[in-house]
């Protein structure tokens, strides 16, 4: 299996990792920076207000936010008069009104109209337990890496995926989108445009999963499937993908592939930009897959051949198996998840 491979596969797996171990350090630095605005054994005095002026405010939090005020306010401390200003607050505020102030007894000008006692120990627990929820998810996603490697079929046969094209028994497939009719979804021709396998969305869900019927049209059967809306993520968190993966049956999609047996290799190089997937089957050559542009017939190669590569929804692929009920999962879940690495 390649680098990219490997490294696609920590990288969604290690997706919770990479949002909590920040947040988590973020919160425990700033409940340590407000530990030393500790606020607890500071005294309580009544101050008055001398002077109401406007915050200065953006255009934008202006339109959107409450009116800010700096409040300037006097007060005593053992016979003293001592003055402060508590900027940008909210509320109502009037000249003359007394006003809650809290003064540290060593130095009583360090001021604050509010306590945080409670607010920095908390911010640091929740700190701790996002980063070690972190820590954990990339522990287990190294351990679930090494043990899909471990397992039957892990070990990827790149080695008899030469010249597999071309071997006696191997079939050229199309896989394309088919959005016609009142069922749009994927379907399986062969070179005389005979449709083999369908997968068709029944429903349109705005919430929930959107149910399918995958038809294969080899052996009769026809079964529904639940497929759950895509998870999109960006560009910088996932480094090849966009959308990662997507909900089957209510189980994550890669990982029900994985459990089939199915490992897949991609090749990011030999004809890009059109990308290349070898899928074994327990350790054995089961298709090879290359996404095309929306002309994928032999007939059509003329206008394949001037067509931008979609990137996904359109794919060539050569098989000598009959298993494809796993094998259109597997092409599915690529298109559906716009993946240039998969695994």
């Amino acid at each position: 299996m390649s680098f990219e491979n490997k490294f696609a596969r920590i990288m969604r797996n290690t997706g919770p990792a990479r949002f909590f171990v920040p947040v988590g350090i973020v919160l425990i630095v700033f409940g340590i920076i407000l530990l030393g605005f500790k606020t607890d054994t500071y005294l309580e005095a009544t101050g008055k207000i001398t002077n109401v002026t406007e915050a200065e405010m953006l255009d934008t939090e202006e339109e959107d936010n409450q009116q800010e005020y700096d409040v300037e306010v006097i007060y005593t401390v053992d016979g003293k008069e001592y003055t402060t200003t508590f900027s940008n607050l909210t509320g109502d505020y009037k000249k003359g009104e007394d006003i809650k102030v809290y003064y540290d007894p060593q130095d009583p000008e360090k001021t604050t109209n509010s306590k945080m006692n409670f607010l920095p120990p908390v911010m640091i627990a929740l700190g701790a337990v996002a980063v070690v929820f972190g820590v954990y998810k990339t522990i287990d996603a190294f351990k679930k890496s090494k043990a899909l490697d471990n397992a039957v079929g892990g070990k990827f046969p790149s080695e008899k995926f030469e010249g597999f094209k071309e071997t006696q028994g191997v079939t050229e497939y199309y896989f394309r989108f088919d959005g016609n009719g009142l069922k749009p979804g994927y379907i399986v021709e062969d070179a005389n445009r005979k449709v083999l396998y369908e997968g068709k969305m029944l429903k349109q869900a705005l919430v929930g999963a959107r149910p399918y019927e995958f038809n294969n049209h080899f052996t009769g059967t026809v079964k529904n499937h639940e497929v759950g809306h895509i998870i999109t993520q960006t560009y910088n968190d996932e480094m090849f993908s966009a959308k990662s993966w997507f909900k089957f049956d209510g189980k994550n999609v890669w990982d029900e592939i994985h459990d089939r047996g199915i490992r897949i290799s991609t090749n990011l190089h030999s004809k890009f930009p059109y990308f290349i997937y070898d899928i074994a089957l327990n350790g054995q050559p089961l298709a090879r897959v290359e996404s095309t542009g929306m002309y994928v017939h032999e007939d059509d190669e003329a206008q394949h051949k001037l067509n931008v590569p979609t990137g996904s929804m359109y794919y060539r692929f050569w098989t000598a198996s009959s298993d494809f009920d796993s094998l259109f999962l597997t092409i599915f879940a690529i298109s559906e998840t716009e993946q240039a690495v998969v695994e």
